[in-house]
């Protein structure tokens, strides 16, 4: 993509610029100065009850917006609700240190975390429309729905700490998203306040691993403080459509009553605030919560030989269990094309990904099937394109050639996702019937999937003479 596109991108917003939308592309007339960095308000989500109800939104959006800035600040100056801080438990949700280290700009000292590992994709605002997103497939994760597809808890619960710190550490293997970067030596440096070769290389990847854990706390308060703000945004929007009469002038919250000497105003803007904070606590709640819904994964039958890998695999294909392990792919493949368990509907008989390859995940279904609008309708769709969404485009069902699984390759992520399904995505979760699929039938499903990756390409040996060994030298 030419580069002056990707910096229109960057600097795009639905609130500015002249644009026109055809046959899914956006083309945008003149090129603004990069914005600044501010958070959005989420009107796509306002404009699709415009749409559906025929209800001017405008106002709702901008007092839903006015209380989360009030609650949350800003991407520069971060703060937590009042209410949730006077909790002990509440409090102890995200770091307000973390958030400091994580937000500003990427280049302020001791500060911008999210800006120079996230923002490119994620967005300011965590809506997944940052400046690469748009040549992204799938889209980046938009937090401010609350939803995370791959974690440890049952379905409808929040991801753990844990869940989403690992993926910001270690990356997703087969995505856009990668593992954070090793420091460089001048950062190692200016850590530890002293040269790096008066280091060993043990105590050098003993700092990188300190400093990229603290980063990765960081990021993970960041990530949650962006969820938690938008989800809240959201909250008071649907609050707003099913609770008030918007087309009689109900407002969420009329900030110009805070300090009214009204007693009717003021009693009406606390009430609005009270009702703000109520669903801020429930959303905190909701996160606090996610450790006591983990999975608790049983152990496989002490018979049945479930690898955590592919050379695993293959040790067992070549080892005592080989005839147990053939028996368990027999039954996971009949499991896998059967009419209960059905994967192969949407992965294709032989798991290439080439079944059912038309469908969308939760993010896009929301703002159009949602609202009675086809994906594939993109005149219909201009309103709300013009407001922030990217272009429609088809869910991706994984491939198991490849032997690459976003969430996690081991037989207990994969017993997870199988058992809970991966949720905003089309992949339901595992419906048992006793005597047909039952929960000791997920290990044979596990073991048929990997069956199916194909085998790595043999390296070959090289005939030419080993270069000389070079030394670094510090």
């Amino acid at each position: 993509m030419p580069s002056k596109f990707l910096h229109c991108l960057k600097s795009f917003s639905p609130l500015a610029g002249a644009f026109t939308i055809a046959a899914g592309s956006v083309f945008i007339s003149g090129c603004s100065e990069p914005k600044p960095m501010t958070f959005e308000p989420n009107l796509v989500h306002s404009m699709k009850y415009e749409l559906k109800e025929g209800i001017e939104m405008e106002q709702a959006s901008k007092d839903a917006f006015w209380i989360v800035t009030e609650m949350f600040g800003t991407p520069e100056q971060p703060k937590l609700p009042e209410v949730a801080m006077e909790d002990e438990d509440f409090a102890s949700l995200v770091s307000l240190d973390n958030l400091m280290m994580a937000s500003g700009p990427a280049d302020a000292e001791g500060r911008g975390l999210y800006q120079k590992h996230c923002a490119i994709c994620h967005g300011i605002s965590g809506d997944g429309r940052g400046s690469s997103s748009a040549i992204l497939n799938p889209y980046p994760r938009d937090y401010r729905k609350g939803i995370f597809k791959f974690k440890s808890t049952e379905r409808g619960e929040k991801p753990t700490r844990e869940d989403l710190a690992t993926l910001i550490k270690n990356g997703i293997q087969g995505t856009a998203m990668v593992a954070l970067p090793k420091l460089t030596d001048e950062q190692i440096e200016a850590h530890i306040g002293k040269a790096i070769d008066t280091l060993s290389d043990d105590e050098v990847e003993a700092v990188n691993e300190e400093v990229i854990d603290q980063q990765t706390e960081a990021l993970t308060d960041y990530v949650i403080y962006l969820s938690w703000r938008g989800e809240l945004e959201r909250t008071l929007i649907d609050d707003a459509i099913f609770e008030l009469d918007l087309d009689g002038g109900d407002r969420i919250i009329n900030p110009a009553h805070k300090n009214s000497t009204d007693e009717e105003e003021k009693e009406l803007f606390e009430e609005g605030w009270e009702i703000a904070e109520d669903y801020a606590l429930e959303i905190a709640d909701a996160w606090l919560a996610a450790p006591d819904a983990i999975v608790e994964v049983p152990e496989p039958p002490a018979d049945l030989p479930v690898a955590d890998n592919y050379e695993e695999f293959v040790a067992f294909q070549n080892g005592e269990q080989a005839e147990a392990l053939a028996e368990s792919i027999k039954r996971g493949q009949e499991l896998y094309v059967g009419k209960i368990a059905l994967c192969s509907k949407c992965h294709g008989v032989n798991g290439l990904g080439d079944g059912q390859t038309t469908d969308f995940d939760d993010w896009t279904k929301e703002w159009t099937l949602g609202i009675g609008i086809k994906p594939e309708n993109r005149d219909a769709l201009i309103p709300l394109l013009a407001r922030g969404a990217l272009p429609p485009i088809n869910a991706k069902p994984r491939n198991f050639t490849t032997g690459l699984f976003h969430g996690g390759g081991t037989a207990n992520d994969l017993y997870i996702r199988i058992t809970q399904g991966i949720e905003g995505s089309p992949m339901p979760a595992a419906t048992f019937v006793d005597g047909e699929f039952e929960e000791d039938d997920v290990w044979h499903l596990i073991n048929y999937l990997r069956s199916l990756q194909t085998p790595p390409e043999p390296e070959e040996e090289s005939t030419e003479d080993p270069k000389p060994t070079e030394v670094a030298i510090r």
